[in-house]
């Protein structure tokens, strides 16, 4: 009796492991200019803001993010949860992108192309 309860524990970790793995994303995000050209130092912030996240075997899912583009103007961001995120882009000299998107496969790359500075408007003259 005691090997079928210890059976039945590991079957359903097992499953439980096996969903929680399916359920995460593997981001790259690219970021370039108009001129097509990659975007280095560019700062990346992702946030999770989809639908709840459980703990499982006592971890805790990571959440939020903020990393810099490499040379190629590309980063990576682990395995996310799966469901609705929010990626804002920062570069000097550059306008800042915002947009909140829904992730629900296994790896997306999302390619961002930021503009120059708009010049400036005065409602008073």
């Amino acid at each position: 009796m005691r090997t079928a309860f210890l059976l039945a524990t590991t079957l359903v970790a097992t499953a439980l492991l096996t969903i929680t793995a399916a359920q995460t994303t593997k981001l790259r995000i690219e970021v370039r200019n108009l001129e097509d050209k990659p975007i280095d130092r560019a700062s990346v912030i992702v946030r999770f803001e989809g639908r709840s996240i459980t703990k499982l075997g006592g971890k805790k899912l990571k959440t939020s993010w903020e990393m810099k583009t490499n040379q190629e103007g590309v980063v990576s961001i682990p395995p996310l949860p799966q469901g609705l995120i929010q990626v804002q882009v920062i570069a000097k000299g550059y306008q800042t992108y915002g947009e909140k998107i829904e992730v629900n496969e296994e790896e997306k790359t999302i390619a961002v192309q930021l503009k120059p500075p708009q010049s400036q408007y005065s409602a008073h003259q």
